[in-house]
Order: C-alpha cells, then sequence, then structure tokens
C-alpha cells in the first residue's frame, strides 16, 4: 500500500534528481526543502520538522556510500593522515583540509541532498555550488576548491579517478595586499605598553628578529640555541613545506630578552600557566589580545615578517640576504638556491647590520 505523505511535493529536476519539498502546515506558500526522499530511513524526522516550519540539517552517515564524495574525502584524509605521520605533510595542512571538505560535503545541492551524498564525480557546475556557498568568503572559498582539487589530483594518480573536475576553475579572491605591515610607530607603541619580561613582548622581539612564521614563532625556544665560535646561533627546520632550513644568529636584543622572561620553559613563548602556546592558531589570538591593547588594529605576525622584508632592504641588505633572513629559496624574479654555509654566513651579515640600529 502506498503511503501519502500531506504536504510532500517531490519535483523532478532537469538533471534527472528528484527535489524534496514539504508544505509548511498552515502557511501552503512555504515549503521547505529536504534532503531525502519517502525511501530513506530518516525521512519521517525531516519531514514532520518540515511541516513544523523547521529545516533539520543533513547528517552525514555513519558509514559513507561506496562511490561518494563522503567516501572519497574519507580516503583522502585517511591517507593525508597517514603522510602527517611520516612528516611528510603538515599537521595544519590536514587540519584545515579535513574542515574544508567537511563543510563541502555538509552543503546541501539545489536538490536539497548533501553534496557529500552524490557520486564523487561532481559535474563542474557542482563544483561552483560549492564555491558559492561561501559567499563573501571568498579566502576560505579559494582554499576549498584548493583542497578539492588536492584530492582529485590524488584520486587521479591512485586510479579512482580519470580526471580532476576541478582543473580549470579560476580563483575567486582578488588579491588586496594581505597582512598590514607594522611600521616603526607601531612597533614602538607595542613596546611602550608590554613591559620587558611579558610574554608579548618577547613576541615581538622574537617575530621581529628571526622573521618567523607563527607556526615556528609558537615552537622556538633554548633546544634551538647552538653555540658555535662563542656566538649563539638559533637553528630550526620551518614547518611550512619548502622552507629552506634555518640558522641566525640571536641578535643581543633577542638574547637579552629570552633571559628577561619571568617564567622559562620549553618554548620562548608560554601560556599564563607555563606552558607552550597550544597551537598557531592560540597564538595568534594572544596576538590579537597583545595589539588591541596596545591600541592597533590589524596587527600580526605576518605583518612583522613584512616590515622585516622592508627595514632590511631601506637598510642595504642583499636579496640574497633577506631571503636567508626569511626562509625563501627563491627570489620572485629568478631561481636561486642558497645552501648551508652560505645561507648561514649571509644571516649572520644581515643580523649584524639589524643589530647595529635602533628598531624601538
Amino acid at each position: 500500500m502506498r503511503v501519502r505523505f500531506r504536504g510532500y511535493v517531490p519535483e523532478k529536476m532537469k538533471s534527472g534528481e528528484t527535489r524534496h519539498r514539504v508544505r509548511v502546515e498552515g502557511n501552503p506558500k512555504k515549503r521547505i526543502v529536504i534532503p531525502v526522499g519517502p525511501d530513506d530511513p530518516s525521512f519521517s524526522e525531516h519531514y514532520h520538522a518540515a511541516r513544523a516550519g523547521q529545516k533539520l540539517a543533513a547528517q552525514k552517515p555513519k558509514v559513507a556510500l561506496v562511490g561518494s564524495l563522503d567516501a572519497l574525502a574519507d580516503d583522502y584524509l585517511t591517507n593525508l593522515e597517514a603522510q602527517v605521520g611520516a612528516s611528510r605533510a603538515s599537521p595544519l595542512t590536514l587540519k584545515q583540509r579535513r574542515a574544508l571538505l567537511k563543510k563541502a560535503c555538509d552543503f546541501l545541492s539545489p536538490e536539497g541532498d548533501r553534496m557529500g551524498s552524490l557520486h564523487r564525480d561532481l559535474p563542474r557546475p557542482a563544483i561552483l555550488h560549492v564555491i558559492d556557498q561561501f559567499g563573501a568568503k571568498t579566502g576560505a572559498a579559494d582554499n576549498c576548491r584548493k583542497a578539492l582539487s588536492a584530492m582529485y589530483t590524488w584520486s587521479v594518480d591512485r586510479g579512482k579517478m580519470d580526471h580532476n573536475p576541478v582543473a580549470g576553475i579560476a580563483r575567486v579572491h582578488s588579491y588586496k595586499g594581505g597582512a598590514a605591515p607594522w611600521s616603526p610607530e607601531d612597533v614602538r607603541k607595542f613596546m611602550r605598553h608590554h613591559p620587558e619580561g611579558s610574554v608579548a613582548r618577547m613576541w615581538l622581539i622574537l617575530a621581529m628578529l628571526t622573521g618567523a612564521r607563527r607556526g615556528d614563532l609558537a615552537i622556538l625556544g633554548r633546544q634551538h640555541e647552538v653555540k658555535r665560535d662563542g656566538i649563539m646561533w638559533l637553528e630550526w627546520q620551518p614547518g611550512k613545506k619548502g622552507s629552506a632550513a634555518m640558522a641566525l644568529p640571536m641578535a643581543p636584543q633577542l638574547y637579552e630578552a629570552s633571559r628577561a622572561m619571568k617564567v622559562q620553559g620549553p618554548t620562548y613563548l608560554l601560556t599564563q600557566y607555563g606552558k607552550p602556546m597550544a597551537s598557531p592558531d592560540a597564538l595568534g589570538r594572544k596576538v590579537e589580545k597583545w595589539t588591541a591593547a596596545a591600541g592597533l588594529t590589524r596587527r600580526s605576525s605576518h605583518g612583522l615578517r613584512k616590515a622585516l622584508g622592508t627595514i632590511l632592504g631601506e637598510l642595504g641588505c642583499s636579496e640574497l640576504q633577506i631571503m636567508a633572513i626569511l626562509a625563501h629559496t627563491n627570489p620572485t624574479t629568478s631561481s636561486i638556491y642558497t645552501k648551508g654555509a652560505e645561507r648561514r654566513r649571509m644571516a649572520a651579515s644581515a643580523m649584524e647590520t639589524l643589530g647595529s640600529v635602533a628598531l624601538w
């Protein structure tokens, strides 16, 4: 016997898919799209919620359907997790792509289905539909596009698919200069507000005098100090994939600031409980508070890197010296790779120049 659901209005789309719509009880002009039809076990729950004027969020099934976008994302992320375990990929990359692919799978199609429940071979309009769901968040949209492309490239390499449906889809974000560089007055204002021995002051000096990225600032500590010929160096491998190994002599200001810290621990930057920062994002949130307390807005670790590059250039440092300080492997207009002792020599020369001027 066929069961009739009052107010349930299925609609056949040009694509061949069915859009499941339900009229709200007492307001027949209002219709709510639900993600499943009568054959799905969860239909009753979605149907009755829609009749009451509510829309339930589509849930990922406990076991992803074979051949679905959910299943492909699960396989890709499992592989990426193994790459992280083998130190061949960054845990930050895994964290970002897991969040973005989950979001992509949880978006609803125009027919009301979870994107993750659809076949993994999404047509170009479906990929664009996912990207469009980010709206004004164009940076996030591009990151999602990049994550989807990486997943599909991985699947093509392993014979799961014969093409990458994201290939040829252009970026949507318009670059507007990125992080705002710090001015000398910004630095002085921050230093006036945060006293000697504070974690905030140590952060600024560490960022200014190493040029390290936020992820590296969170883990740098005394274990990275190496003494050579009476000079204390900081040596570490940056977390960003493809970055050159770093070796910098500790500027006097940095050495003094590290020894002036009221609480010493495994890293230079510690929480109020004397523990290392939980993650680069945790440090980023601290920086937002420290800069706001000093009356500064839109100032970040990356903005300090940009300011340092400008300062080094104005002091007459060569392009290769700046590369040595900022862990770059290639200048923008040519392909020059500098290794080992030569990179250390240029870094030492640049830091000597930097140490001779008043920064605050």
